[in-house]
């Protein structure tokens, strides 16, 4: 065999060796980033499971607390137990105060995880299915909305446009396809014709309730009071929250003898009790965040889950 052709063979031998090795590296690459992929999606999987059933517990928990001051009767105010956010803390602490140990690992011993939530009373806002009923407009509460709209600096005709979409979702026997849906939330009167900055800066004043319902004067904030009263200037507004972080009010009686008969308060509009809450929860666990929005009925001892919200993100620069 001359050299040449000795040399030809070794090359291919090279050559197949090299493309053996390459193949080799190409499937165990592949095999390694399946089964990376594979722990990946499990992590997620239980990581969602756990959270929804955390968020879950953390639900029962609120209405639990609704249900224990509903037994106890009187007002709803800003000085109850459901009122005190809960800050965020590590899930073990309740476990432990729970079991009476010293060290339980949280969500089965991976990922730290901390727990939050709120209550907010919703008849605290205006609410907007007092706007409507029907086809027919209460007068009395697009009056307060207009005075809502007036304190923020927002247009009018967003209004006018917003009581006409209402109008034309709720008429009865309307089956127009240019109808609008009856929203469910303020989140979703942006399809109303709401500007996102109009829906921005309402969102703290109002909510969209399933019936028509009294605005709290225990709870109502500042806009909300000088809203839902006709008359009442800034000073009034913060002698009411003055007064009632002293002694809650516990009729709506006590609130007419606190500002006299300058201001009109009424039974039908006004009151110092509430039936519906929105419960907030958040839980974090390691980079992954899982939010909960709930909108809670409490009637007498009775507290049902009217719907819930969930959404999920990750923490900006965790891994």
């Amino acid at each position: 065999m001359s050299p040449r052709t000795r040399c030809r063979q070794g090359g291919a031998a090279l050559l197949a060796a090299m493309l053996t090795v390459t193949l080799v590296a190409t499937f165990a690459a592949t095999a390694l980033w399946q089964q990376w992929r594979s722990v990946e999606v499990e992590a997620a999987e239980r990581t969602r499971i756990q959270s929804a059933w955390i968020l879950i517990g953390a639900l029962d928990w609120s209405r639990l607390i609704l249900i224990e001051d509903s037994r106890a009767g009187g007002a709803d105010h800003l000085a109850e137990p459901w009122a005190v956010p809960l800050e965020e803390a590590r899930l073990s602490t309740f476990l432990t105060a729970d079991r009476n140990v010293t060290q339980i690992d949280d969500a089965g011993g991976g990922e730290e995880a901390f727990l939050s939530g709120q209550i907010i009373d919703l008849q605290s806002r205006l609410n907007l299915a007092n706007l409507v009923s029907g086809d027919t407009v209460n007068e009395a509460a697009l009056a307060q909305f207009e005075r809502l709209f007036a304190q923020l600096g927002l247009p009018p005709a967003e209004l006018t446009a917003l009581v006409q979409a209402l109008r034309q979702a709720q008429a009865p026997g309307n089956e127009s396809t240019d109808a609008p849906l009856m929203p469910q939330s303020p989140s979703q009167l942006a399809w109303l014709g709401l500007a996102p900055r109009t829906l921005a800066l309402l969102a703290p004043h109002i909510t969209l309730l399933p019936e028509r319902k009294p605005v709290n004067l225990n709870t109502a904030g500042a806009e909300v009071l000088m809203a839902t009263l006709r008359g009442l200037d800034r000073a009034g507004a913060d002698r009411i929250m003055a007064v009632r972080q002293m002694q809650p009010f516990r009729s709506v009686d006590d609130v007419k003898k606190l500002l006299g008969e300058q201001i009109e308060v009424s039974g039908s509009e006004h009151g110092v009790a509430s039936s519906y809450f929105e419960v907030h929860g958040r839980l974090r666990m390691g980079p992954t965040v899982v939010q909960e929005r709930s909108l809670v009925r409490r009637m007498g001892l009775e507290a049902t889950t009217v719907w819930r919200e969930r959404t999920g993100a990750r923490v900006p620069g965790m891994s």
